[in-house]
């Protein structure tokens, strides 16, 4: 069976806009949530995703809640909202899928800022300092390396875990520049709130993503 692996890079958000890279995890623009939502009715594979593992800095969050609500699990959203589906995919927060730099438009909030505003996502079980920019989380090139060598292998291990068969697709949302580290594209630049689609399995002995 081909598992196959859908990035998508997150819709447009203020810093998109105002080019102020001081602005600490900025969140999406009305025009960034209108482009998320359009993926409900433009990215056709949908029904066949089990899991979406998003990176934890909000614009992604909220790419991934605004695109894929018909999709995921109602236990993600307020139960008056009237989104999210029973028995939907599962959201997986995934600290190696945030943005490169250091900047503080790529740096995350923290655990407690995060559940505040996002209830029910159980940001709480991210790892502690996840949003510190230092060792693993370092903009060093070998740190990039690893945290997209660990995210394929968890990409691969969330695919082998799921359990309907009618539903073995995963999304990836993430960023712009850590996306050609996961790809292995270093030309990748796909516009915001796209997405391109992989295969994926070992290439050389090493978990990889295949252009489809």
């Amino acid at each position: 069976m081909t598992l196959e692996v859908h990035l998508v890079r997150h819709a447009e958000s203020t810093h998109n806009i105002s080019k102020d890279f001081s602005q600490p995890d900025p969140e999406l623009t009305a025009l960034g949530i209108r482009q998320a939502q359009q993926l409900i009715r433009l990215f056709p594979d949908a029904p066949r995703v089990g899991a979406i593992i998003t990176s934890p800095l909000k614009r992604a969050i909220q790419t991934t809640l605004a695109g894929f609500s018909h999709i995921l699990d109602k236990r993600y959203f307020d139960p008056e909202s009237g989104q999210g589906i029973e028995n939907g995919a599962t959201l997986i927060l995934d600290p190696d899928l945030q943005e490169r730099s250091a900047l503080p438009c790529d740096t995350g909030s923290g655990s407690e800022e995060l559940g505040k505003a996002f209830p029910k996502l159980g940001a709480n079980k991210l790892v502690d300092g996840w949003q510190v920019k230092e060792g693993l989380y370092s903009p060093a090139d070998e740190a990039v390396k690893e945290r997209a060598r660990r995210a394929t292998s968890r990409i691969l291990a969330v695919s082998e875990g799921l359990k309907d068969q009618r539903r073995t697709h995963i999304v990836v949302v993430t960023h712009g520049v850590f996306m050609k580290f996961l790809s292995g594209d270093p030309e990748i630049d796909l516009p915001k709130a796209d997405w391109k689609s992989y295969s994926i399995g070992y290439h050389q002995s090493d978990i990889a993503l295949m252009p489809l």
